[in-house]
């Protein structure tokens, strides 16, 4: 048993690792970010999962670091969401920069000063043609670096850097997570808009598996 501070999206992918950790019999606290997002439906969902599980959920506002981030469509309302498959070139237009290391980084320093064994993040193959610090290449060398950045020790988690969305939708199933609570769609709706890179990869993922998705998805 380890004692784990998890980067909580709201999403799927760390949904899944949150009831993956507690599966593993693992002490869990999950971190959110604000960082100035297009909208926190997200936010909203990691509180909400949190709360399922009976976990405690903190949220950290960084959202003042917003203009430093800039012209992506996930952080400016300047920059209109791309539609269509990840591998497609507009789906850079997504790429926040550092965002995972930024995340990642708050997360550490809280995990350290609970003296927590580690943090964990939802880094999976399929995010690593377009996100480049969801390559293992990344997560390895910042798991030398948190290694060194206390006394205490500290390592990174990413259980899922090998496996594609849906093998974590299956997963996720086994588990039982409720997928009812996450929220994945890169706009802001009531529901999900069924047409961005993340609605799609998302659709794919559970049927791939032949999983019923209990989340809406806006008539294409």
């Amino acid at each position: 048993m380890e004692k784990i501070v998890l980067v909580l999206s709201g999403g799927m992918d760390s949904a899944v690792l949150l009831y993956h950790l507690l599966d593993a019999g693992h002490i869990v606290k999950t971190l959110s970010i604000n960082y100035g997002q297009r909208h926190v439906r997200e936010l909203d969902s990691a509180a909400a999962l949190s709360g399922r599980v009976g976990v405690e959920h903190r949220i950290v506002d960084l959202s003042t670091i917003n203009p430093l981030l800039g012209n992506n469509s996930l952080s400016s309302d300047q920059t209109e969401i791309p539609e269509g498959h990840y591998e497609e070139e507009s789906m850079k237009l997504t790429v926040v920069p550092n965002r995972n290391m930024i995340m990642l980084s708050v997360a550490v320093g809280w995990a350290l000063a609970l003296k927590f064994d580690a943090v964990a993040y939802g880094a999976h193959s399929g995010d690593h043609a377009i996100y480049p610090d969801c390559r293992e290449e990344f997560a390895q060398a910042l798991d030398r670096a948190v290694s060194l950045c206390d006394w205490h020790g500290m390592r990174l988690m990413r259980p899922f850097v090998k496996m594609d969305k849906g093998e974590i939708a299956k997963r996720g199933a086994a588990l039982g997570v409720p997928f009812d609570l996450t929220w994945t769609c890169y706009n802001g709706g009531e529901v999900h808009c069924g047409k961005c890179g993340a609605c799609q990869e998302r659709r794919e993922a559970f049927a791939a598996h032949g999983i019923d998705d209990p989340v809406v998805f806006a008539p294409v």
